[in-house]
């Protein structure tokens, strides 16, 4: 994966130093005086990581040709507005940091989802309905010896999640309560399916009402700990079914289960909780395309989910410009354990941080939160090098890795509610451009380059100038 981001300087060719970064403290977020611009730097080499620069960038009223590459920033183009920036919350992840001590847990927790100055504000979580592939068993909710079926549900139940996850997200939610949360199945109980197994298979026809009710009881029992989802996706991964657990559901099953069954289950149910459709690569969105296409499903669906592992993230818009009204998700990238920092940085902001966003997602999520020193616990057949946001060990020990502060550089100023802006791109800085739900500005900025570049900004009338050193990222906040 390549590198990149950016970094600024003062007006005219001023460039900031370079201040070493802090490893386990994420900087304080003091709000600039008007007309002054706050900057927090991510370099590729780590010696700078979400680190406030010492000196603010100061607009003014512009003279002459600006030097490097110009960024307009224009108010008046407004796009979508912004839900969140997060992770997968696994139940892996769970298990890990309910196995840390109380009072390491609460400072941890309260330093990812808390909005305070030394904390990263995360706003976006995804939850396995039942396992993924990074929980340390395979399970459902209603798994039962081979050569039973429960259609009714009556043997339904969330005790797999009641030792971790349910505690640690009811802990994080007392931390902000206005945390988003969406649900992904990555397999249906074994029953259900065409070949009685965890792994692959699809869904039985027999067996689409009782999958819908699921759901309900998914819902409606999350719901009883207190703990409301926003949104589902019908399947993680539709098209891979080579996962420890995973479902084959080609797009018209798909579009029937939701418009014969699932949406009006939940109609019927009173539930509130988004539909989401597809939730895999950008190299197939012919898959969303059919399901939005599919007047039976159509009203019953919110908008489509999209991965990268395959695809061009332009895909995003090809479906958006189709489906105007439907939103855009997009709900998971790893990092593998086995790659380097510099290459992920710059590869994550472009194509995730900024590409995602400037092709209408509404939120953008990193897989996964956390993980142990050997990328455990997983399932076999799991994921056995997919990099935690956070590496936990025993002792309460706490690392953070790059997907931590690929988000960070979002997520402690772009908060829900914010509205993606017009921001010009000249090729060389990838960008993208906000305003906040409180009136104010921010611009995300990559260099991809190999040498530092200097660069202007402008808006309304005035200009600031900036430098970034080869392939850092920075965030600008006024």
């Amino acid at each position: 994966m390549p590198i990149s981001v950016c970094r600024w300087g003062l007006s005219a060719l001023l460039t900031l130093g370079l201040l070493p970064g802090h490893a386990h403290r994420p900087p304080r977020a003091a709000k600039s005086a008007a007309g002054r611009v706050a900057a927090w730097l991510t370099t590729p080499d780590q010696t700078q990581r979400l680190q406030r620069q010492a000196a603010d960038l100061v607009f003014k009223k512009e003279k002459g040709a600006a030097t490097g590459a110009v960024i307009e920033i224009d108010d008046s183009q407004r796009f979508q507005t912004m839900d969140g920036f997060g992770y997968c919350l696994t139940g892996g992840s769970a298990e890990l940091l309910h196995a840390m001590s109380a009072p390491a847990r609460a400072k941890l927790l309260r330093e990812l989802f808390g909005t305070g100055p030394d904390e990263i504000g995360v706003s976006y979580l995804r939850l396995s309905i039942g396992a993924s592939d990074l929980d340390a068993q395979v399970f459902s909710y209603d798994d039962l010896p081979a050569g039973q079926t429960d259609p009714t549900l009556a043997k339904f139940s969330l005790a797999p999640d009641e030792p971790h996850l349910i505690p640690v997200l009811k802990e994080i939610l007392a931390i902000n309560p206005s945390l988003k949360l969406l649900g992904s199945p990555w397999s249906p109980p074994a029953w259900m399916k065409t070949n009685e197994a965890t792994k692959g298979g699809s869904l039985k026809p027999e067996f689409y009402p009782a999958y819908a009710q699921y759901f309900v009881k998914y819902l409606q029992g999350m719901q009883a700990h207190g703990i409301r989802l926003d949104a589902v996706t019908v399947q993680n991964e539709p098209l891979h079914p080579g996962n420890n657990p995973s479902l084959l559901m080609p797009a018209e099953p798909q579009a029937e289960f939701i418009g014969q069954h699932l949406g009006p289950a939940f109609q019927k149910a009173g539930l509130k909780t988004k539909i989401i459709c597809y939730d895999h690569n950008a190299d197939k969105p012919e898959y969303p395309l059919t399901v939005l296409g599919n007047p039976t499903a159509n009203p019953y669906v919110d908008g489509s989910a999209f991965h990268l592992y395959a695809g061009p993230i332009e895909a995003l818009s090809k479906v958006h410009d189709a489906f105007p009204t439907k939103h855009i998700y997009f709900t998971e990238e790893w990092v593998g354990s086995r790659s380097t920092f510099d290459k992920n940085l710059g590869w994550h902001i472009k194509n995730l941080f900024i590409g995602a966003p400037r092709n209408w997602a509404r939120n953008v999520l990193e897989w996964n939160l956390a993980a142990d020193p050997q990328q455990n616990p997983h399932t076999p057949g799991g994921c056995s090098e997919c990099l935690g946001a956070v590496t936990l060990a025993p002792g309460d020990a706490v690392t953070r890795n790059v997907a931590y502060y690929t988000v960070a550089q979002a997520s402690k100023f772009v908060r829900p509610g914010a509205v993606r802006i017009g921001s010009t791109s000249a090729g060389v800085l990838p960008n993208v451009a906000y305003r906040t739900p409180t009136g104010g500005h921010v611009l995300l900025v990559l260099n991809d380059q190999p040498t530092p570049q200097t660069f202007g900004v402008r808006h309304q009338g005035q200009a600031v100038q900036a430098t970034l050193p080869a392939g850092a990222v920075a965030t600008y906040v006024w």
